[in-house]
């Protein structure tokens, strides 16, 4: 492998487009807390957005893109590319979940990738291949021989066999090899450096012999610490003047493993807090299993749920008649001196999924709508109860969920400031409006975190 320069260069070392909210928020933990300056926008900033993070070694926009059919990919990602394109970065990165989170017609991983290479190719000097990198062992993501796996209450699953993914509402997980998944998304050869090649020595001629193949799409697998920063060592070293990534967080995980290894970068810096507060306010419209145990311990130490009829909104009118009675109760329980948590669903198993899934195809609606509505509602509720409760830390449940909840607070750009969970860490918001500008807000995945997140966030860093 090229031999590293001694310091990494100026500027941006790397910039991110986020296909969901908590996704993106993630590769902030991964980069902050490495002690690399990160910014994360909710649109494409503009050039005095940009002059305000001057300095800023890490810039993102983050989007609803998971959420979304291929033909909103096709309008919102192209200039979105073109923003991060102009930015000069030697890595750019599309963020995706790192379980794979899409199909061909929501959220298209594919998709994405055959919009995204022909804008960074016609930048000039730019490296002709693209890595995908899933696997994070620091959220317990593993590849190996070309399948994902993630661990769920302790054990391993091959992700076709996994408990929540196997059955996700929108995108079930049938396919755990990822060439195969993505192949169904894309007409783009992939390769593949597997993990027996990376341990013998010979990972570099396999790298190569899969471009000359003309996979140049090329999947990489994951294990440990050692595979992690040889992955990282050959994004970094085969960059050329700019890179094509896509991947979870695994992505900067393994960039910051190999500067690191290489002497680019200190050891980590001392861990970040944020101070304890009494109250939270938070909203969850996540259905995963997960989220649930999250919420039982919420409700055992201190939280208020209070459910809401999730299938209201596939009528706008009776949608936001629930969340108005939602907001009123949250109100009281602010005015008690406890927390209040609106959720949707605890868990798969609840039955308000079913009778939301039932709403919807009784009116033959978009799910995408429905979903859209129910995020934005849940924005609108916190925003609402943020002005007149006098809280300023918020956490906002599921990975959809996250993205419309910020629209409609009127954030503009989010910086993390505590770790609390990995890949869910707590944000600085920046917004015009007084109620959003300052205010802290966590954004969780619905797979993310310990039974205790909660009251992590309501305490300002990860549980001991």
């Amino acid at each position: 492998m090229t031999t590293a320069p001694n310091s990494l260069p100026d500027g941006a070392l790397l910039a991110f487009f986020g296909d969901d909210f908590t996704g993106s928020s993630a590769v902030m933990e991964v980069l902050t807390f490495a002690g690399l300056k990160t910014v994360m926008f909710v649109a494409p900033p503009s050039a005095a957005e940009l002059q305000r993070f001057a300095g800023y070694r890490a810039i993102g926009i983050a989007s609803v893109a998971r959420a979304q059919a291929p033909a909103w990919m096709d309008e919102h990602l192209p200039p979105a590319f073109e923003a991060l394109a102009a930015l000069g970065a030697p890595i750019n990165h599309y963020k995706i979940c790192s379980t794979l989170d899409s199909s061909p017609t929501l959220g298209s991983i594919g998709r994405a990738i055959d919009l995204g290479v022909p804008i960074f190719e016609r930048r000039q000097g730019v490296a002709d291949w693209q890595p995908l990198l899933v696997a994070a062992p620091a959220i317990r993501r593993y590849q190996a021989f070309g399948n994902l796996f993630a661990v769920h209450d302790g054990t391993g699953y091959r992700l076709d066999r996994h408990p929540v993914m196997r059955d996700h509402p929108a995108t079930p997980m049938h396919e755990a090899d990822v060439r195969l998944h993505l192949g169904a998304q894309t007409a783009r050869p992939l390769g593949l450096v597997d993990v027996a090649a990376i341990k013998d020595g010979t990972g570099e001629a396999r790298f190569t012999a899969e471009l000359a193949a003309g996979r140049r799409l090329v999947a990489l697998d994951v294990v440990d610490d050692e595979t992690l920063a040889w992955c990282g060592g050959l994004i970094w070293n085969k960059r050329d003047e700019g890179l094509f990534a896509v991947g979870s967080q695994g992505i900067e995980y393994a960039l910051v493993a190999y500067w690191r290894a290489a002497g680019l970068l200190p050891a980590a810096p001392a861990a970040m807090a944020a101070a304890a507060v009494e109250q939270i306010v938070a909203v969850s419209g996540s259905v995963s299993s997960v989220t649930a145990e999250q919420i039982d311990w919420a409700e055992a130490h201190g939280f208020d749920v209070i459910g809401l009829e999730a299938g209201l909104a596939v009528d706008a009118g009776q949608w936001q008649a629930e969340l108005a009675r939602a907001v009123e109760r949250a109100g009281e329980i602010l005015s008690a001196g406890r927390s209040p948590l609106l959720v949707t669903a605890r868990g798969p198993g609840d039955a308000a999924v079913g009778r939301t899934q039932a709403a919807v195809a009784a009116v033959h609606l978009d799910p995408a709508i429905v979903n859209a509505r129910i995020g934005s509602g849940l924005g609108s509720a916190a925003a609402s109860l943020l002005r007149t409760g006098g809280v300023r830390r918020l956490v906002v449940s599921g990975g959809d969920s996250s993205g419309f909840a910020v629209g409609s607070l009127g954030i503009f750009a989010l910086e993390a400031i505590a770790p609390l969970a990995p890949g869910a860490p707590l944000c600085r918001a920046f917004a015009a409006a007084p109620a959003s500008d300052g205010l802290e807000i966590a954004l969780k995945g619905g797979q993310m975190g310990r039974p205790d997140y909660f009251g992590s966030v309501r305490a300002g860093r990860a549980a001991s």
